[in-house]
Formats: C-alpha cells, structure tokens, sequence
C-alpha cells in the first residue's frame, strides 16, 4: 500500500509551490517611465522584485516533492520487479507524463523567475513619440507554471499510488528453475 504519510508530505509541498507560483503571478514586476528634472531624458523605474523570490521558491518547493516520489519509488527503475498488469501500466505511462509536466513547470518557473528579474538598465534621450522600452514579463508564465504544478501533483500522486500496488502484488516464481526430470527416471 502506498505511505500516506509520504503522499500528504508530497501534496503539501505542491500545495506551496501551487500558492507561490500563483503569488508570483500576482506580484510580477511593473515598470513605468520617468523623465529626469531636465527632461533631457528617460528611463524606467521597476517597482518590488518580489515575485523572483516567490518563482524561485515555487521551482524549488516543486523539485523537492519530485525528489521525494522519485527516491519512494526509486525512479521507477530500480529495486525490484513490478508485476505484469493494469498497474504497471498506469504507473509507466504516469510516470513519464509525470516528468513530462515536471519539466514544463520547471521551465515556466525558472524562465518567469529570469525574466522577471532582468531590468532595461539605459536611459533614452526624451522623445514623446519614442519613449524607452521598459520590458517586463509577459502575463501569464507564472500562472502557466502554476498550472503545470496543479498538474504535476495529481499525476505524480496516482503514478506513487499505481507503482505500490504493482510493487506490493508482485510474486516471485518460488520454486526451482531447471526443467524436472525426476518423473521420467528410468528404473
């Protein structure tokens, strides 16, 4: 049976990447424009940089509940057999969707965190009709992030709980391997 001491573990870390990812969303950098004293020129003003932090905390939380499955459940291809049947199944098709989303959470995370906390550092000579452009991260990687996390807790849930019911139900052929002879001695 499956620890459910490992898999509340495992949910309350994708819990906190879930609310970090979705933080960081909501606290993305903005910029605005502002003209020196003089107005000879321009240049951006970024405001908090805080959603960086909740990013990288997010990717981190995230790699951490991956870490904990994986090493459960010995990456799927160590120790010792898995029996043949729908549980096995599950738990190879679970198993590659689940680093599949893993790695695309991963990616939304570390790209939204660069990202966000690269800041235009030059200043433009005033013109009305070219302002400078003050770039910051695109709506909406962060959430993506999120979601990918939301979905990589739900499958990485079920591949842990298919990969202990295939793992538990396996039976060791017990007896000898040769081929019995001993009904076809001659006396």
């Amino acid at each position: 049976m499956a620890s459910t001491l490992l898999l509340v573990a495992v949910f309350i870390f994708d819990v906190i990447a879930f609310g970090l990812a979705v933080a960081a969303e909501q606290r993305r950098s903005t910029a605005s424009i502002f003209t020196d004293n003089e107005k000879n020129y321009s240049y951006c003003v970024y405001d908090s940089d805080i959603s960086t932090g909740l990013g990288v905390g997010a990717f981190l939380f995230l790699m951490v509940s991956q870490v904990i499955i994986m090493v459960a459940s010995r990456c799927f291809c160590c120790g010792r057999a898995l029996s043949p049947g729908g549980s096995r199944a599950w738990a190879v098709v679970l198993f590659i969707t689940c680093w599949v989303m893993f790695i695309i959470a991963e990616a939304c995370l570390l790209a939204g965190s660069v990202r966000n906390a690269y800041h235009t550092k030059y200043r433009t000579i005033f013109m009305a009709e070219n302002p400078p452009s003050c770039e910051t991260l695109r709506k909406g990687v962060f959430g993506a992030g999120a979601a990918f996390i939301f979905f990589t807790a739900i499958v990485s849930e079920f591949y842990y709980v298919c990969y202990s019911k295939a793992r538990e139900s396996f039976q060791p052929y017990g007896r000898e391997t040769g081929v019995g002879m001993g009904a076809y001695s001659s006396t």
